[in-house]
């Protein structure tokens, strides 16, 4: 099925880095809320601050976020030292194409990682990247609807 990713995982912290760099991954580009951050949150937990630390000296990552909303924007702006590109509309390739060329990121290089098979493991198929779909990163704290509504999207990439 087109929507099934390349992986799937717990969460960001499941990505097996060695993996990715034995097939020839050298950039990875992340949605930002509910995959590397809390929801509206506007900041990055201690610990995957660390994570992406450590990410960042093996691979190029950037952020390809849908969020529109100014104030916002500028909240992760301000504790992000990555290349970020908003306003994407996932699953739609334009912009996140804009940012790879920009960056001079090539697809069959390049691993799309996101908590939404609609959007984000949609949009990096359609790119041409490896897809990898985690949970989100507050699995364990989301209200039951967010809860529900994820897992029925999840059944289209069931196989």
């Amino acid at each position: 099925m087109f929507l099934k990713p390349d992986y799937n995982l717990e969460n960001i912290y499941a990505i097996n880095l060695v993996e990715l760099k034995s097939r020839g991954i050298k950039n990875i580009l992340f949605d930002l809320d509910s995959t590397i951050m809390a929801s509206k949150s506007g900041c990055y937990s201690a610990e995957t601050s660390e994570w992406l630390e450590r990410v960042r000296k093996e691979f190029f990552i950037g952020v390809v976020s849908n969020n529109e909303k100014q104030s916002y924007i500028e909240k992760v702006k301000a504790c992000t030292d990555f290349p970020c590109v908003f306003g994407a509309h996932k699953p739609d390739t334009k912009v996140a194409l804009e940012f790879m060329k920009e960056h001079g990121l090539n697809a069959n290089e390049t691993a799309f990682v996101g908590d939404r098979p609609l959007t984000d493991i949609l949009c990096g198929k359609r790119l041409g990247c490896m897809t990898i779909l985690v949970d989100s990163i507050t699995a364990k704290t989301e209200n039951l609807p967010t809860r529900f509504v994820r897992g029925l999207e999840r059944i289209t990439i069931r196989k």
